[in-house]
């Protein structure tokens, strides 16, 4: 993979690009994996979410290099997952899809967005804290966060 300054290009996904983001995705949580045993498969079931939910994508010249996975039920959506590749973390792609995402929720009706994170992660809980999310509980290994959007 080539890696440019340019600024990501942010798009729906289609099932063409599911091998794509696959590897992006795994890139992504290879590190946590690492340390986390108890994190469930999260790159697993990527027809199903881009045929039933939103998916967009963040790509650099034509190459995957992001996601964000957002279910909508009613006024509430669910930000499923966020995954962007470590080459390209620092560069804004995982803001931009954050942005799309709260945009395309609040678009369709939701007022608040929510998540789940894995209590081993205190780097995205700081960071969701940051832009604006605030934790709502905790339960086993989930720590749960909205933002109204």
């Amino acid at each position: 993979m080539k890696i440019t300054n340019q600024d990501p290009a942010i798009r729906r996904a289609n099932l063409q690009d599911v091998n794509a983001l696959k590897q992006c995705i795994d890139r992504a949580y290879a590190p946590v994996k690492a340390r986390l045993s108890d994190l469930p498969d999260v790159s697993a079931g990527l027809e199903s979410e881009i045929t039933d939910n939103v998916v967009y994508v963040a790509e650099t010249d034509e190459n995957i290099i992001g996601c964000a996975v957002l279910a909508v039920d009613g006024e509430t959506a669910q930000l499923v997952n966020i995954a962007v590749d470590p080459e390209y973390g620092g560069r804004g792609a995982g803001r931009k899809l954050i942005e799309v995402i709260e945009t395309h929720a609040r678009d369709i009706g939701a007022i608040e967005i929510q998540l789940a994170t894995h209590v081993g992660m205190p780097e995205n809980v700081a960071l969701y804290a940051h832009l604006g999310w605030a934790e709502t509980g905790r339960s086993g290994n989930k720590v749960r966060m909205s933002k109204p959007i």
